[in-house]
């Protein structure tokens, strides 16, 4: 069963002086367990449809369900919840707290669920280590390289046992050697512990690692394969 389901996405901004239609009719299924990359020229509509899966944005018109919960029939509160509880997110741009460790950045989304001081902690350090940042753990952000820093997001993603990640060009900031490492590890986890990583990106290294690439052109799906 998916645990994705988009149908018949549109998406028009209207806060131009010109509509902007940056999504015209998609639908999509995602299985647990997939590696997919969505790519396209800019302005596809990838970003925006990387939004509406993880309920950043909300279509003009379609449904999205996410483990059978259409997004649509939440509200603001309730949708803020379910994210925090299925929906882990990796931007290109980190978005760590500065003043926080990587070991605190982590555990800052599980204290946010509720969970007791003893099990952020141990997850924290457990993710970490799976990352190989197991010897930055104390180091702010400002102590850590790019690659460092987005490995620390990719832990943090997965710190509230999400039902998917969603990671937008994840690798744009990242020279060639810390992308090799970031996808080394994205990929284990997918393959070891099925974990489904969903990336936008126009990053050749992540199409070529991943096992369904979905193509958007003028806001359509014009190409969907599995390798």
């Amino acid at each position: 069963m998916s645990i994705i389901h988009t149908k018949n996405i549109t998406k028009i901004y209207t806060e131009t002086s010109v509509p902007v239609n940056a999504l015209n009719g998609v639908t999509l299924d995602v299985e647990k367990g997939e590696f997919t990359s969505i790519v396209g020229p800019s302005g596809s509509g990838k970003t925006t449809l990387l939004n509406i899966i993880g309920g950043l944005d909300s279509p003009t018109e379609g449904n999205i369900i996410i483990d059978q919960t259409d997004l649509g029939t939440l509200s603001d509160s309730e949708l803020i919840s379910f994210r925090l509880s299925h929906i882990g997110f990796v931007f290109q741009a980190y978005n760590l707290i500065p003043v926080l460790t990587a070991r605190e950045n982590v555990e800052f989304i599980m204290q946010l669920q509720g969970r007791s001081k003893k099990e952020c902690h141990e997850r924290a350090e457990s993710l970490l280590h799976a990352v190989g940042l197991q010897d930055r753990m104390d180091n702010r952000p400002s102590e850590l390289s790019g690659g460092q820093q987005q490995r620390v997001a990719v832990a943090r993603a997965l710190a509230s046992k999400p039902k998917f990640v969603l990671a937008d060009e994840p690798t744009a900031n990242l020279d060639s050697k810390s992308t090799a490492n970031l996808l080394d590890i994205m990929y284990r986890l997918n393959q070891e512990e099925h974990i489904t990583f969903i990336f936008s990106t126009h990053d050749q290294r992540v199409i070529d690692r991943a096992l369904r690439i979905v193509t958007l052109e003028d806001g359509k799906i014009i190409k969907d394969e599995t390798h």
